[in-house]
């Protein structure tokens, strides 16, 4: 029989880690789900309070907490830039003190650890697509900086605990990805220009829309991280998850509305700075490492996310940043 494992979960009640924590009690897991819900939703994970084996702890990542787990998934920190940089110094204190504190508690209970950490490491990136050895091309000093340079110094720390003290890490780095469950006021792309078009408002494209994004489904995403968790060949990283179908964003915005058979109208607002032009993974490492590749195209996963989003009351979620 398989081996059931005390998982803890921090930013379990987010958009992926109140599917990873889903995916995990349906694997007879003990899962504990910690968050602050400082951009998350109680109601994320309200249908597995029900579970034996699911504990939800509300708590900040930046403060200690002791627990006796075999496994760490973090993913505790602010991911869409109108929630990261509305408080930029809590978003570098919760990726900086909340690795600290994840790979303490590692090196103590001897357990596997996670890091969610994210394409924005590269930064505005000048290779394309963008390979692992790619060091970035990040401005320290940028509105962004908050978000970009506290992943990259989380997963310094990561490496750091690895060589110092042993300590079984794995790190993956996100490329953007979306599904139900994501926050309609969260300021990403798609689910802007979603809810933008089910409410008939304009759909708003930043530059002239020839900037490029790929786009992971959720389920392919969470697959990749329990993938890379159960890796037993001594893989620990950095290792790139995303799909690598690449979209201009104003192709984005002309599915949505053909999607939604909505009659709004794009319209264009400035270039927010140091936004990325291009961003594609190259994913060789994903797939000759863990197997892993997406097999959700864009257009189903679009679908299934339109269908959430209309099956909500928008009006039950309270944009907790601004949203542009």
């Amino acid at each position: 029989m398989p081996k059931i494992k005390r998982i803890l979960v921090t930013g379990g009640a987010g958009f992926l880690g109140s599917h990873l924590c889903e995916r995990l009690v349906e694997r007879g897991h003990d899962v504990i789900c910690l968050d602050n819900f400082f951009t998350s939703q109680k109601s994320n994970v309200v249908h597995l309070l029900d579970y034996p084996n699911f504990e939800l702890i509300r708590h900040d990542v930046t403060l200690p907490i002791y627990l006796e787990v075999d496994e760490i998934y973090n993913l505790a920190c602010p991911a869409a830039p109108g929630h990261y940089q509305y408080n930029p110094i809590k978003t570098l204190k919760t990726s900086m003190a909340g690795a600290i504190n994840v790979l303490g508690m590692a090196k103590r209970c001897r357990a596997r650890v996670f890091q969610a950490s994210t394409s924005e490491i590269y930064g505005d990136p000048e290779v394309h697509p963008q390979p692992e050895s790619y060091r970035g091309s990040v401005n320290p000093i940028g509105p962004r900086a908050c978000y970009d340079e506290g992943k990259r110094a989380a997963e310094s720390l990561f490496m750091d605990y690895h060589r110092m003290n042993r300590v079984d890490i794995r790190i993956v780095r996100i490329f953007n990805t979306y599904g139900p469950r994501m926050h309609p006021f969260d300021g990403r792309v798609i689910s802007n220009f979603i809810r933008q078009a089910l409410q008939r408002e304009d759909i708003t494209l930043f530059g002239d829309g020839s900037q490029t994004r790929s786009f992971c489904y959720r389920d392919d995403m969470v697959d990749g991280f329990i993938r890379m968790m159960e890796n037993e060949e001594g893989f620990i990283g950095p290792v790139n998850l995303g799909n690598q179908g690449e979209y201009t964003i104003r192709q984005l915005a002309e599915t949505v509305l053909e999607l939604t058979c909505s009659k709004s109208k794009i319209v264009y607002r400035d270039l927010p700075a140091d936004d990325p032009k291009r961003r594609r993974p190259d994913i060789s490492l994903a797939r000759e490492k863990l197997g892993w590749q997406p097999t959700v195209s864009l257009a189903d996963g679009l679908a299934k996310t339109i269908q959430w989003f209309q099956s909500i009351d928008i009006g039950d979620y309270r944009p907790p940043t601004p949203s542009y």
